[in-house]
């Protein structure tokens, strides 16, 4: 990273009502981060809220790291196809915003 560079990162999570939930981080996403910003405070309250939920996530690494994956036990999880950007509704947004 330069001096006087930033680091920022998005992280979105959205389903299929259309709802959304939006994170703005300005530290290196770390998996404790993750967990602390996305999963407790909206992934897990919304997942036990509605009825036959089942999560999706890309292969990041923070979403694939031990500490992830506990926080998301209770969670039904259906697996991400390999190299599927095409799946991905965070990148159609990324588009349209670009």
């Amino acid at each position: 990273m330069k001096a006087g560079s930033a680091l920022v990162s998005a992280m979105a999570v959205c389903w299929l009502e259309g709802g959304q939930y939006l994170v703005v981080n300005r530290r290196t996403l770390t998996a404790n981060l993750w967990v602390s910003l996305v999963i407790r405070p909206a992934m897990l309250p919304f997942m036990s809220s509605i009825k036959e939920g089942v999560l999706q996530q890309d292969k990041a690494l923070t979403h694939n790291a031990v500490v992830t994956q506990h926080a998301l036990q209770s969670v039904d999880m259906l697996p991400w196809p390999s190299r599927s950007p095409d799946l991905s509704t965070t990148e159609n947004v990324w588009k349209n915003i670009g």
